[in-house]
């Protein structure tokens, strides 16, 4: 888990998508590669942050998949007539979110915005250890891997201290990138970005959100793990697994 210091962050900062087209990018948001880093074993271990990407105040980035200039927009999307139509409901994540209570922790799931970064299976699936959290190691392995959840899928609440659990981010943009599935993820907006519709509507301000950029998303703009081949995905139950 990353922290940053809150002022650090630019008030100006904020994301459009264009219809049809790219993310226009204001407010000099750094952008950065993050790297899924995976054990022995395939599970992911931890993020791997690189350096900031040179970008200047404002910055347009590929929404269609298909820009020879990634991650930046080259205009290839007007020549495929990319169909970037926003199919979410802009539901706020506490009316989808489903709830999974244990002794010292309360886990809110929102599998719509899952985006398979897939930490929460590292040192064992984060649904089957909810509700064995009177285990400080247990607990304490349920909300770094909640944290580590870019999409904000998952959300944990510390039932004893009433209080979401969140990591502290600089307003940032991570490249997610997936080496041990070969893919690249979506993009990572940290830090509680406004992100606007291309009819100007403000979609739910969230602390970590995951944006779609390679052009196959049922969710746009949101990434709903469609950057991964179909036949690679299995549906365990409610939980996606890889």
């Amino acid at each position: 888990m990353e922290n940053k210091k809150a002022s650090e962050t630019n008030n100006n900062c904020q994301v459009r998508v264009l219809k049809n087209g790219p993310y226009f990018v204001s407010g000099n948001i750094p952008l950065f590669l993050a790297t899924i880093k995976c054990d022995h074993k395939g599970i992911p271990a931890d993020w791997e942050i690189g350096n900031k990407l040179k970008t200047t105040q404002t910055y347009i980035l590929c929404r269609c998949g298909q820009s020879k200039s990634k991650p930046f927009c080259d205009g290839t999307h007007i020549k495929i007539n990319f169909d970037g139509t926003e199919t979410s409901d802009n539901e706020p994540f506490n009316k989808v979110a489903k709830e999974i209570d244990g002794p010292t922790l309360k886990l809110k799931d929102a599998e719509i915005l899952c985006a398979s970064a897939r930490f929460c299976h590292r040192g064992g699936d984060i649904w089957q250890q909810i509700p064995l959290t009177d285990d400080p190691k247990l607990k304490q392995n349920a909300t770094r891997n909640a944290c580590d959840c870019p999409s904000g899928r998952l959300v944990i609440i510390d039932k004893k201290k009433d209080k979401t659990i969140e990591p502290l981010f600089e307003k940032s943009i991570g490249l997610i990138e997936d080496p041990a599935k070969g893919v690249d993820g979506p993009l990572w907006v940290r830090g509680a970005i406004p992100i606007y519709s291309s009819d100007g509507k403000l979609y739910e301000v969230r602390n970590r959100v995951t944006l779609c950029r390679c052009g196959k998303s049922t969710n746009k703009p949101f990434c709903d793990s469609s950057h991964y081949p179909e036949e690679d995905r299995e549906v365990i139950g409610n939980e996606q697994e890889y």
